[in-house]
């Protein structure tokens, strides 16, 4: 357990009486039990253990103790409505594959769509085919016969930023963005009258084709973070 053999041994003799555990797979009653039954196992002084989902983090993180949409756009995408204390209502992701509209595995897989199937520029297709050394039976492999396709895709995603200033670019990533407001953030009831908040890398480096996006759907944006912590620690401390 990794707990015991990396965590425990950094924090050397520090007393540790709480311990709040957020992560992407903790959905379910019976994971988040047999989380919270490997922290305790291994840190036998917490008087306080909780598991949650990465989506109430970022909740928290964003929002505090105050409603709002809290979304996540990094490798994938997620949202919820949060009233402040818990998540209330949560457009499922579905996955790249299905959803995750906005995030980085669904960018990285229109992008390198748009680039086998000839429907962007010429220059643009050539420099990203030279510049990640790639060609069109590696993507497959890559994406089709390798674990974690979704990661691959992903990775190509500085590319989009590299060259945002191209139209067909720029246009991408905005249709992008307003699906992912249409498709999710659309479903909350009020959600024109509330922020809708964002944390993780995509959302924090194309900050500003974000914004657009959200005006052109009608959405408000309030906070965006690249990460979590400081949020979290905030909320916490002010228990």
């Amino acid at each position: 357990m990794r707990i015991a053999t990396e965590l425990m041994p950094e924090l050397g003799n520090y007393a540790i009486d709480a311990v709040y555990f957020y992560g992407a797979g903790c959905i379910s009653d019976e994971v988040c039990g047999n989380v919270a039954g490997a922290i305790a196992k291994n840190i036998q002084g917490a008087k306080t253990i909780e598991v949650h989902t990465d989506l109430l983090a970022a909740a928290r993180a964003l929002c505090g103790r105050r409603p709002g949409i809290a979304c996540i756009m990094g490798t994938g995408s997620n949202s919820c409505y949060y009233d402040g204390e818990k998540i209330c209502d949560n457009v499922s992701p579905l996955g790249y594959i299905l959803g995750d509209e906005g995030s980085g595995a669904v960018l990285g897989k229109l992008l390198i769509g748009d680039v086998l199937k000839n429907q962007l520029p010429k220059h643009l297709c050539d420099k990203f085919l030279k510049q990640y050394d790639l060609d069109r039976l590696t993507i497959i492999k890559r994406v089709y016969k390798e674990p974690q396709g979704n990661r691959f895709l992903a990775s190509v995603t500085p590319f989009l930023k590299e060259n945002i200033a191209e139209p067909a670019i720029y246009n991408l990533v905005l249709n992008s963005f307003k699906s992912f407001f249409i498709r999710n953030i659309a479903q909350y009831q009020g959600y024109k009258n509330l922020d809708v908040n964002f944390i993780g890398s995509i959302a924090y480096y194309y900050k500003d084709v974000l914004a657009d996006a959200a005006a052109a759907c009608g959405c408000h944006i309030g906070t965006i973070i690249k990460s979590p912590m400081e949020g979290l620690i905030k909320f916490h401390t002010e228990a």
